[in-house]
């Protein structure tokens, strides 16, 4: 089947600018693609280029087979950043405003249930907040039941649960055969919603590829950060930068140079990091926290405090980006799991409810997963 969305070598200049540098890309039906990337990267350019608004100055670009210019208007639907409708006409009478524009248009009162605006049906588009004019916005794009799909940014300024709202709405969509293109900066929104990432920088598409394959190829495994209390610590102590350099590698006679390194190494097999005061034990599951928690305990290895990371979308972005800083994301342990960037930070208190959790993972600590992130990570299954 021919992709509903396709880019080959597509160029885009301004003087010297150059806006978008041979990129290629397909959106099939029933996909959810998202394209992520710093400002200025070139994201509304290429949303422009795909929809037809502007032409390309080199490269090929097709919209449902044909040229994006010869496309009916009704097969489209496109949410720009910037949209101003009528400010004196009420959430219904926008939508019934928008729907009189097709020859078929779906009925806008359940257009405005869909985006969870049933309640503002009489409220004028100009008193509503900002995040409920975003998701009005959002619904005029699919009254005329596109088949193909264009959001540009489209969840900014939504509280987290209009967001999930308009997450459901768009998953449905593409369940149903919708091309869906989505350009964000949420790396969360784009983890969740996306069957494939584009990374577009200085305007080149980087890479691209599902949201699992991105994060093990760029992101690593998880890990469990341990801060060593200072009598763990202060015995070896000097330069963190020397540190760094020797605890990841033994001594020429064979021997380790740091005591610490040595008694974790002795009980722990994966690949332990030390920098300072604090110990990274790399690819570690969250079953195995238990484990290692005891391991420690059990050669008198003291500590302040424990984090797991599993690494998401933003260490992918921060690595193709090379970003001098990348971040850490660190939240509760009862994080949600549409943010599969997460991070448990405990402290030693709590070592009693790690053993337990870890022992038989729960929600607690890791999440459960929707059922079309549970099908994706089980099957690889598309919508």
């Amino acid at each position: 089947m021919d992709p509903v969305v396709a880019a080959d070598g597509v160029e885009k200049r301004y003087g010297e600018t150059v806006a978008l540098d041979d990129v290629s890309l397909s959106i099939d039906a029933g996909e959810v693609y998202c394209l992520i990337g710093p400002n200025g990267a070139g994201k509304t350019t290429l949303v422009r280029t795909l929809t037809g608004t502007i032409a390309p100055d080199d490269g090929v670009v097709q919209l449902l087979g044909d040229d994006p210019t010869r496309v009916d208007a009704s097969e489209i639907g496109v949410l720009p950043q910037s949209f101003s409708p009528p400010a004196r006409l009420s959430s219904l009478e926008l939508l019934t405003y928008y729907a009189s524009r097709y020859p078929s248009a779906r009925d806008p009162e359940s257009v405005l249930d869909a985006v969870g605006l049933t309640d503002s049906a009489d409220t004028w588009y100009e008193t509503l907040s900002g995040g409920q004019q975003r998701r009005l916005c959002v619904g005029s794009t699919l009254l005329n039941d596109p088949a193909v799909l264009v959001l540009d940014e489209p969840t900014t300024g939504i509280d987290p649960v209009g967001r999930r709202t308009i997450w459901a709405l768009i998953e449905s969509l593409a369940d149903d055969g919708t091309a869906v293109l989505v350009t964000t900066h949420d790396m969360a929104e784009a983890e969740y919603l996306a069957d494939r990432v584009g990374l577009l920088s200085n305007g080149s598409l980087v890479e691209s590829g599902t949201p699992e394959a991105l994060i093990d190829t760029y992101a690593g495994a998880s890990r469990l950060r341990i801060e060593l209390a200072t009598t763990a610590s202060t015995a070896e102590a000097q330069p963190t930068s020397e540190k760094s350099t020797q605890i990841d590698q033994e001594a020429t006679d064979g021997s380790d140079p740091n005591p610490v390194r040595e008694r974790i190494d002795s009980v722990i097999s994966n690949r332990v990091t030390l920098d300072g005061a604090e110990v990274t034990v790399h690819d570690v599951a969250a079953r195995d926290i238990g484990t290692i928690v005891d391991e420690l305990d059990a050669i008198g290895i003291e500590y302040t405090g424990l984090s797991w990371e599993e690494p998401g979308l933003e260490d992918v972005y921060f690595e193709l980006t090379q970003s001098s800083e990348p971040s850490r994301s660190t939240t509760n342990a009862g994080g949600t799991s549409a943010d599969r960037a997460t991070s448990s930070t405990l402290d030693s208190s709590a070592t009693d409810t790690i053993r337990q959790t870890a022992t038989n993972p729960t929600d607690e600590l890791q999440g459960e997963p929707d059922d079309r992130t549970k099908r994706r990570r089980e099957t690889g299954e598309r919508p």
